[in-house]
Order: structure tokens, then C-alpha cells, then sequence
């Protein structure tokens, strides 16, 4: 048996992005995208995930392998739901502090939802 993984970063970056802006219920939308971004190994900007306000909470950068979402708000009911999800969680010991959500594969895309529905609640 054969398995496809959607496993290119800015492909799953991509994904993340339509989730966004196809679920009107998340009152959330991408902005200041970057098409052109390539992937680093630190993570390239790709965009930020903004409320309908338009403050941001959350960026999106694009590794060769994955996607990280930058939780800047909310950052604990995001941690709590992405990792009752499956995904990988860790905090940044910035000021104020951050939220980092690993996507690894395309499929972790629809994990990701309930992390976003989850700040899209806090915030509103």
C-alpha cells in the first residue's frame, strides 16, 4: 500500500490559509500574504492570520517540511487545543509570549481548526 503525506511546507502553509478563509464561522482571514515566499530553515514568513478587526493573531512561516503558526494571541486556549488535537505545541519565551503549532502534514491541517476556533472565541 501506498501513502501520499502532503509533507512541503508551503503547500500545507497554503492549506492552512484556505481553512481560513473558507470557515466564516472562525471570523478570521489571512492577511499580508507573501505568494512568492520559499521556504528556509528557520521559517519564511508566508502570512498572518488576522481577527475581523484586522489584529493579528497568529503568523504563518513555511519550512521546507512544514508549516509553524505563530499563536500571538490567545496563546494558552491555543496551545490547549491544538495539543488535545495531536499536534505539536510549544511555547516561545518572547515578550508578549507566543504559541508555536507545528503542521507536518497536510492532514494535520483539519487539526489545526479547532486551535483557530479556539482564539477566534477568545478574541471576538
Amino acid at each position: 500500500m501506498v501513502e501520499d503525506r502532503l509533507t512541503d511546507g508551503k503547500r500545507i502553509a497554503q492549506f492552512v490559509a484556505s481553512e481560513v478563509e473558507g470557515h466564516a464561522d472562525l471570523r478570521l482571514c489571512v492577511a499580508d500574504a507573501d505568494p512568492d515566499v520559499e521556504p528556509t530553515a528557520d521559517g519564511a514568513f508566508a502570512y498572518r492570520i488576522a481577527s475581523e478587526d484586522e489584529e493579528t493573531v497568529a503568523e504563518v512561516y513555511v519550512q521546507s517540511d512544514r508549516a509553524r503558526v505563530e499563536f500571538v494571541d490567545a496563546v494558552e486556549a491555543a496551545a490547549e487545543a491544538a495539543d488535545a488535537e495531536g499536534l505539536r505545541v510549544r511555547p516561545k519565551a518572547v515578550r508578549p509570549p507566543r504559541t508555536l503549532v507545528f503542521v507536518e502534514d497536510g492532514a494535520q491541517v483539519k487539526w489545526l481548526l479547532a486551535a483557530l476556533r479556539a482564539v477566534s472565541e477568545e478574541s471576538a
